[in-house]
């Protein structure tokens, strides 16, 4: 494509930035970053997830800065990203050693350490709460103070480590088994993806993913397109652990770690029925997982991640969502926006050619009908 130059374009490049933060503060009220980050936790937690940076902060400051556009805070979020010095890789996080906040399972009704309903809006009336308008510091302080004494937070407060649902199934042999692969995974923010994919890098891509494609695309499997029809064995919402070794001393092996903190996360292990072929000729159901995993509270994410994870693992099957090349070229948050708005900037060269051809064919066919 070729553009041309604008005579006097960096001037009205600068005055549209004005015009920008003018639309920001002409209603003349600023809200903090710490202000986004205690109150607008969900979204907090999708452009963490999508722009693949782990902080709180940060995140906050994009979607100020953006003005709350998640695609724009994404794109800030992961350019600041791409600056970063990598200094230490985490040693092996391993999703048993969660601290536990949310936990259900819609497979089963009574699972060992029991279903813990945590934070969710899905039992809540969908209805405006018009109180909210009317919020004051003082009434939070005091509904915070009644509620953080009360016996259940103290006894929600000592939970620790859980059993995982789809073990008890795995010691009835109803899982399907497959070989573990302890291969280094390759770092897909370093490495262009290749076809065919590993399922390490799949999984890297799809934790990335921009929630609204990665959920139209497991609604779509659902719905037909690729005919999978999956429970959730287990949902968790918590905290994990994470530790690096020892700076000053490579010889230390993974149970000597330096713990540097935790991070929340929603991890989502779903069943999908499949039937296995035996020696004999004979069938016998057993239940394929997809996994999904991302930061913060993202739910619905870490499901339809779950179900593009089994979906890719059946590369065979022909539709769209089953075809990696074509769900992971096209969840990326960064990638489509950038894509779709670079359609805004100036195409004057090839457009022109695009008319001029225009022009020429209808000359063409004017000529041959007058002959």
């Amino acid at each position: 494509m070729g553009y041309v130059a604008v005579k006097g374009g960096l001037r009205a490049i600068e005055e549209s930035g004005k015009r920008l933060r003018y639309e920001r503060l002409k209603g003349r009220s600023v809200i903090t970053v710490e202000t986004i980050k205690n109150t607008l936790r969900g979204m907090i937690d999708q452009i963490m997830s999508e722009g693949s940076l782990y902080s709180r902060d940060l995140a906050a400051l994009a979607i100020k800065q953006a003005e709350g556009n998640a695609e724009e805070a994404t794109f800030l979020l992961r350019a600041y990203r791409s600056t970063l010095p990598r200094k230490y890789y985490s040693q092996v996080v391993e999703p048993r050693e969660m601290r536990v906040k949310r936990r259900i399972s819609a497979a089963f009704k009574d699972i060992p350490g029991g279903q813990i309903l945590g934070a969710s809006y899905d039992y809540t009336h969908r209805l405006l709460d018009f109180g909210l308008d009317k919020e004051n510091l003082a009434d939070i302080l005091k509904w915070l103070k009644e509620f953080e004494e009360s016996p259940e937070v103290e006894e929600r407060s000592h939970r620790t480590t859980l059993p995982k649902v789809v073990d008890f199934l795995r010691e009835e042999g109803l899982i399907t088994t497959v070989e573990n692969d302890d291969t280094e995974p390759e770092d897909t923010t370093r490495k262009s993806l290749e076809f065919p994919t590993t399922r390490s890098e799949r999984l890297q891509v799809l934790t990335r993913g921009q929630t609204g494609a990665m959920t139209a695309l497991g609604y779509a499997a659902i719905r037909g397109y690729g005919t999978v029809h999956p429970t959730v064995g287990e949902l968790r919402v918590g905290y994990l652990p994470v530790a690096i070794n020892y700076p000053l001393d490579s010889s230390e092996t993974e149970d000597d770690g330096l713990y540097i903190g935790e991070i929340q996360v929603t991890e989502v292990e779903a069943l999908i029925p499949e039937t296995k072929e035996l020696v004999n000729g004979k069938k016998e159901i057993q239940f394929g997982i997809g996994y999904g995993i991302c930061y913060g509270q993202n739910e619905t994410k870490a499901i339809a991640m779950s179900i593009l994870d089994n979906c890719l693992e059946k590369s065979h099957l022909d539709s769209p969502v089953h075809d990696e090349e074509f769900v992971l070229m096209h969840i990326d948050c960064v990638e489509a926006t950038g894509f779709i708005s670079h359609l805004k900037l100036p195409h004057y060269v090839t457009f022109q050619s695009n008319l001029d051809s225009a022009r020429k064919t209808k000359v063409k066919d004017e000529n041959d009908e007058q002959l």
